[in-house]
């Protein structure tokens, strides 16, 4: 027994095939969507290889940091696992964050000696 469809349900699956090819235009015109056209599905940092099935923790860094900066050519950008880019992410922030409270202060940044009064404890065992 084969079932008719609606001409209703042709134009819902026509728009969604529509709406999807779109979807899939729009992806390959960002900058993510060139890079991934560009690069091969590779960490830049770890070499860990992506496929299809996992290229969504496949992300792109962008090297200077400047979400704006798209050059054509792609080369502000990286491809970076999720783990790779955190940890590139975590370094920056805290190089950042170190600089600017060094420049504030014009002291360094690590203040705390731990072994500061060692000596006159061992001389107070004696």
């Amino acid at each position: 027994m084969t079932h008719k469809k609606s001409s209703s349900q042709n134009d819902k699956q026509s728009q969604l095939v529509m709406s999807a090819r779109r979807d899939q235009e729009l992806r390959e015109q960002s900058y993510r969507g060139q890079a991934l056209k560009m690069y091969p599905w590779v960490c830049g940092r770890c070499a860990r290889e992506f496929t299809h099935k996992n290229l969504a923790e496949l992300t792109v860094h962008h090297r200077n940091h400047n979400h704006d900066d798209n050059p054509a050519d792609g080369s502000n950008w990286e491809l970076l696992c999720l783990y790779c880019h955190d940890n590139e992410h975590s370094r920056y922030e805290e190089t950042r964050f170190a600089s600017v409270k060094s420049s504030k202060t014009g002291a360094p940044v690590a203040t705390h000696n731990p072994f500061a009064d060692l000596k006159s404890l061992l001389n107070s065992k004696k």
